[in-house]
């Protein structure tokens, strides 16, 4: 097999707009998921008895449907419920960001209960409100237990971006999938993308892992 790049360096603009929208989707889609999670992570853990339930009922739906149902009733379905159409790089990170956010949600409450439950009563004791006591005291060390699974779940936060071409995103699977029927060659450029994928994914992983090695002790409440 003749292997071509030429219709890679010829089409390199284009496949680098590709690239650029796919950072841009990952980015947006991990910062709701993230705030999402901090909030429901955080409400699950000590907003009471039946905003847990409530909580716990999203993470458990969310978690139990495919991620690409979501996305598509989300650009599909949804504008039908609000009255508005939505383009699909707003659908796309709305459902990446939603999903993620369950999975989020699990690993701040997780997080959060792993501190030792003295350390909230010693906070409570010296004047603290409840929520100083866990922006200040609670939430910054559990942070740092959760840097391995948060990394983890930002990867393939990256990697999910791709799910996002069911609904024409222009991002970087759809686009080589645009590219390869142009030019018949799919070996050379599906094999480009997933070379891409991988200079992203990777350097995000080992950049988290090297930060909690030098956090880790600062958690070990």
């Amino acid at each position: 097999m003749d292997i071509d790049i030429r219709p890679l360096v010829e089409n390199w603009r284009f496949m680098s707009q590709a690239v650029g929208m796919t950072l841009l989707v990952s980015a947006l889609s991990i910062c709701l998921g993230l705030a999402i999670g901090i909030v429901c992570g955080t409400l699950r853990t000590y907003g009471g008895r039946f905003i847990g339930m409530a909580l716990g009922l999203y993470v458990d739906l969310v978690r139990s449907i495919p991620v690409l149902a979501i996305l598509v009733w989300t650009y599909f379905a949804f504008p039908l419920f609000i009255g508005y159409s939505l383009t699909p790089v707003t659908g796309g990170v709305l459902a990446l960001g939603f999903h993620l956010g369950a999975y989020v949600t699990e690993v701040i409450r997780a997080g959060l209960t792993s501190i030792r439950a003295g350390q909230m009563r010693a906070a409570l004791a010296l004047g603290m409100s409840r929520f100083q006591a866990i922006r200040k005291i609670i939430l910054p060390q559990a942070l740092i237990r959760m840097l391995p699974p948060l990394g983890s779940l930002i990867v393939i936060a990256v990697k999910d971006s791709a799910i996002a071409s069911v609904i024409a995103v222009p991002e970087l699977l759809r686009q080589s999938q645009v590219l390869a029927g142009k030019t018949y060659r799919p070996f050379e450029i599906y094999t480009a993308a997933m070379f891409v994928y991988f200079m992203i994914c990777y350097p995000i992983a080992r950049i988290i892992d090297r930060i909690y090695r030098r956090l880790a002790p600062l958690g070990a409440s």
